[in-house]
This record gives C-alpha cells, sequence and structure tokens, in this order.
C-alpha cells in the first residue's frame, strides 16, 4: 500500500455524510452500494439456499470445490453492519475473498435485522445456519465461524449461545473489528474517535438501541446490554476455539478487540491477536484496492488452514 492509496480511501470516507443526520432506510440504502462499487467477480459461484429458515447464500471462488456431496471445511461467516443493515450483497466480495484464502466454500447468512427484528434473532439466526451445517454432515471441527463488526461480536455470541446449550463448537472462530461490548465502556471509544472516518459512539448507540429493542434507534433500547448474547465482552470464553482477532489502530473499536482478545486469553483460549497500524473500520472489504485488504485475509487464510483441518 502506498500512503497515497490509504489517505485517498479516508479521504472518501471523511467525506460521507454523518448517517446520525439520516434515516435507517437512508443508512440502509447508502449500504447497498457496496454491492455494484464492489461486486464479487464474475468467477464467483453463488447459490442462494434456504438453511433452517433462514436464508443464505453459498458464495464459492474457483479454487473451492463443490462438495454437497463430501462435506469437508466451511467457513460460516456473519455479515456486519451493527445488527440493523448490510447483508450477503454488500459482504459477497469478502466472502469470496475469503473462500480463496481459506479453499472453502463460505456460507453467508442473510440473518434477520433489527429493529424489526431485534436481539436475540440475529444470535437465533446464526444458530440455526450453524445447526444447519451439522445436518448436512459437516463436522464441528471442519466448520469455522467469523464476520465483522457487529458480525464479529455475533461470532463470539453464537460460540456462547452454542455452549449454553452443549452443542458442539467449531474449530477456529475469526473476528475482523469485533463490536463486543455494548455499553461502549472501552476508552478507544472517544480516544480514536477523531482518528476513526467509519464509526463513531452516536452511531453504535443507534444501533445498540434499535438491536436492544428501542424501535426509535434514540431512546435507550429496554434490552440488558450487558447479556453476554448481546455483549460478549460480558460473557465466559472459557472453552471457545481458537480466536483470530484483527483490528486496526485507528478504529474507535480498537478496545472492544483487545480487551476480548484479553479476556479469552485469560480463559485459556488460543487467541491470535493482529493490531494494524494505520487501518480502518474492517479495511479487508476494501482488498480490490489496499494491498493490506489482501495481506489481512491472507492472514485468515494462514490461520484457518493451521487451526480447521
Amino acid at each position: 500500500m502506498t500512503t497515497q492509496e490509504l489517505e485517498g480511501l479516508v479521504a472518501k470516507f471523511r467525506k460521507l455524510p454523518p448517517s446520525d443526520d439520516m434515516s435507517l432506510e437512508q443508512v440502509r440504502d447508502g449500504m447497498r452500494f457496496f454491492e455494484t462499487a464492489l461486486p464479487a467477480p464474475d468467477d464467483a459461484r453463488v447459490d442462494v439456499i434456504e438453511t433452517n429458515g433462514v436464508a443464505a447464500e453459498w458464495v464459492r471462488a474457483p479454487n473451492v470445490a463443490d462438495d454437497a456431496n463430501n462435506p469437508g471445511r466451511v467457513l460460516l461467516y456473519l455479515h456486519g453492519g451493527g445488527y440493523t443493515y448490510c447483508g450477503p450483497g454488500t459482504h459477497r466480495l469478502l466472502a469470496y475473498n475469503l473462500s480463496a484464502a481459506t479453499g472453502m466454500p463460505c456460507l453467508l447468512p442473510d440473518y434477520r435485522l433489527a429493529p424489526e427484528h431485534p436481539f436475540p434473532a440475529a444470535v437465533d439466526d446464526a444458530v440455526a445456519a450453524y445447526g444447519w451445517l451439522l445436518a448436512q454432515g459437516y463436522d464441528a471441527g471442519r466448520i469455522a465461524i467469523g464476520g465483522d463488526s457487529a458480525g464479529g461480536g455475533l461470532t463470539v455470541a453464537t460460540m456462547l449461545a452454542l455452549k449454553q446449550t452443549a452443542q458442539p463448537l467449531p474449530g477456529a472462530a475469526v473476528c475482523i473489528s469485533p463490536w463486543t461490548d455494548m455499553t461502549m465502556s472501552g476508552a478507544s471509544i472517544d480516544g480514536r474517535a477523531a482518528a476513526d472516518p467509519m464509526v463513531q459512539r452516536s452511531g453504535l448507540e443507534r444501533c445498540a438501541n434499535w438491536y436492544l429493542g428501542g424501535l426509535g434507534g434514540d431512546g435507550g433500547g429496554d434490552g440488558d446490554r450487558e447479556n453476554p448474547l448481546a455483549s460478549p465482552h460480558f460473557g465466559d470464553l472459557t472453552g471457545l476455539p481458537p480466536l483470530l482477532i484483527q483490528v486496526g489502530s485507528n478504529e474507535v473499536l480498537l478496545d472492544d478487540a483487545a480487551r476480548t482478545a484479553e479476556l479469552a486469553k485469560k480463559a485459556g483460549v488460543e487467541v491470535n491477536y493482529q493490531c494494524w497500524e494505520e487501518m480502518f473500520h474492517v479495511w479487508q472489504l476494501y482488498a480490490p484496492m489496499l494491498s493490506e485488504g489482501r495481506d489481512a485475509i491472507a492472514k485468515i487464510g494462514e490461520f484457518l488452514d493451521l487451526h480447521v483441518a
């Protein structure tokens, strides 16, 4: 990456209108630009399916075999978007790149979004998609779960929900810029605000309120922000599989990632924590124009090759 490339992307982000000035529908419409601005390549194989009542997409790179009759390794990927926006379309390119890097088919659930479907709908849908994989014959140890932003928090929450019901856990997990604390108690929420061109406390507050039952998004949602399935920062991470956490040094969610890594280590979890200097929120999405995005995705591939046999 050149400094010019990074500065050019950050400058574009800073020119975007503040999401606080938009309605939820306007934010959703705005995020859909990813579907056309960053489309999956023409050689992507995308199949729309249903997994235990949850709509989803299979996304496969050309180097990934269609192993429906012989299930092997698989990546269950949970998209970000504050639990209120984005979907398979916005994350199809990232899923494709992860499929190429890991050699795994990527299952991308279209989990239900708040405020129409508040907590714990997203967790329920993620668990349902995981259960569907098990029912298709995938061995739990050959499943990886990953996600970015809210999807990164949902990745940990899903494993906590599986643990609560004594279901087999996946072989490994990947969290990209994870949002794991809806109380927003991390010092970086305010301390990195000036450096972060994409995420701010006010936007996180709106999403937390919507997700936890505040339909207006400006009231204080009536859900428990310390519920571990909403905020895994407050959960018992004992027994979780090896965990890779990637975060940028310029993110307001830096402390969410760092504290999750520390909590997991204290719980005896094998953790690979990577803080990428000068990177912004979920920079992996921009792999076509950012070498750090490509490098980070390659690191994910190396991690999953090591831990998901």
